[in-house]
């Protein structure tokens, strides 16, 4: 049998992209030529916040005070994982030095980004996690400057809990900006003198494609979309626990793909008559994200063998992804394209955008085919250098000076020739391509 779809997606990720662009675009031209004022304006106009941008300590202070004790510590035990995560990440990344040839060394460092923004979505949801993430990240890796970013709500500016998980996490400073606004104000240096050299974190449609646009001028994270989840399920899956994994992940919002790839047909009839009731189960404006999601991302499909649900799984390289399957390990060696993947019903999404650990900012759209998520890594950059003993420089020069002629670069030919006649004036080599 060919793979079948049971029900097939009547949008993409791309769906609306075309709009988005053009007003990011004007946006962006606008808060970089008209500067803070114009930021402040963009914030007004959305958020209708009149306060201050960069949050002072005291309102830290006063955020904290409101956060409940239970929740503090709920906010520790995820940012202890994640830490502890990113530190073992780092660890695993090395300095060297090598011998290429007798007196010729080239070596590799790892120095980190000055200054990184941080951004933080806030708007439908409070997103305590994202702050965790992104921020507890960066500092890990030995940022200078980490900046972060929150939509402002109406009356508080950041909701207290992110704020005070910012500060637990070591935001060096904070501001209530969301938005494209947030965005670009942070990677021009506004508000704080320190343009961010890589932007990071999750956001709607148009804080993704800001980030995509600057792309080039900064870094980012990766090119991210709608998030995403595929679950391969076989037949000894649990239906109820692969339908509520997917509607914890459509309830994102109104454009969230959620993907069942099964070789079992009966599971995929119980998970689509479950999904819907789900669904009807949530609070109103979850309902109607998910409801949306489902009805217009959501597919199920299916297939014979696990081999073909690799290669389907492959194709897709979705941003999460589930396995609900026997031969955990089969699954672990042979799938190669995913953002993070939660072998087992034991764990799932909602853990790991949460608490459990591995960072939750990942690749949509199908990037995991080229990248993976946030890491310590991508806040380090991996240079090289080399150094060489004025014996070891003559066969590099010679070499050199033959492969440049060859390719019609004299000036650069000649910065061999140079040292030879330096270092070894008594002696004659041939410099000229055969």
């Amino acid at each position: 049998m060919a793979v079948k779809y049971l029900k097939k997606a009547e949008k993409t990720a791309a769906t609306g992209e075309d709009d988005v662009r053009a007003i990011v675009a004007d946006m962006l031209k606008d808060i970089e030529q008209g500067g803070e004022e114009t930021c402040i304006e963009y914030t007004r106009k959305f958020d209708n916040w009149h306060g201050d941008i960069v949050v002072s300590q005291e309102d830290i202070d006063a955020a904290a005070a409101k956060v409940p004790e239970q929740l503090k510590k709920d906010i520790q035990f995820a940012y202890e994982r994640v830490r502890d995560f990113a530190q073992a990440q780092l660890d695993s990344l090395s300095e060297f030095e090598t011998e290429l040839s007798p007196g010729l060394f080239a070596g590799q460092r790892l120095i980190p980004m000055q200054a990184a923004g941080c951004y933080v979505p806030g708007g439908r949801y409070s997103h305590i996690a994202s702050a965790i993430m992104s921020v507890t990240t960066a500092k890990v890796a030995g940022v200078d400057h980490v900046i972060a970013c929150s939509p402002p709500g109406r009356e508080g500016g950041i909701h207290p809990a992110i704020l005070y998980t910012l500060s637990l996490c070591g935001a060096d400073t904070i501001l209530n900006l969301g938005g494209v606004q947030g965005i670009a104000a942070m990677a021009f240096g506004q508000f704080t003198g320190h343009p961010a050299d890589i932007l990071v974190g999750p956001g709607n449609q148009f804080v993704a494609e800001a980030k995509r646009q600057l792309y080039g001028r900064v870094g980012i994270d990766m090119f991210a979309g709608p998030s995403e989840v595929m679950v391969i399920a076989d037949a000894n899956a649990d239906p109820e626990l692969v339908a509520v994994d997917l509607v914890g992940q459509a309830e994102h919002g109104p454009n969230t793909p959620a993907w069942l790839l099964t070789d079992s047909e009966e599971l995929a009839e119980k998970v689509m008559k479950r999904l819907p009731e789900l669904i009807a189960d949530l609070p109103e404006l979850n309902s109607k994200s998910a409801e949306a999601a489902w009805r217009d991302y959501g597919e199920v499909i299916l297939v014979d063998t696990k081999e073909e649900a690799v290669k389907v799984s492959d194709e897709y390289a979705s941003e999460h992804l589930e396995v609900h399957a026997e031969d955990l390990d089969w699954w672990l060696q042979n799938l190669r394209n995913y953002g993070s993947l939660f072998l087992g019903e034991e764990t799932n999404v909602a853990f790991g955008d949460k608490t459990s650990g591995p960072n939750h900012i990942l690749p949509t759209k199908g990037a995991a085919k080229y990248t993976g998520g946030l890491s310590a890594g991508k806040f380090i950059k991996v240079v090289t250098y080399q150094r060489s003993t004025k014996e070891a420089s003559k066969d590099v020069a010679q070499v050199t000076a033959r492969i440049s002629r060859l390719e019609g670069m004299e000036a650069h030919a000649k910065t061999g020739d140079a040292r030879l006649a330096k270092y070894f004036p008594d002696e004659q080599f041939n410099l000229q391509p055969e």
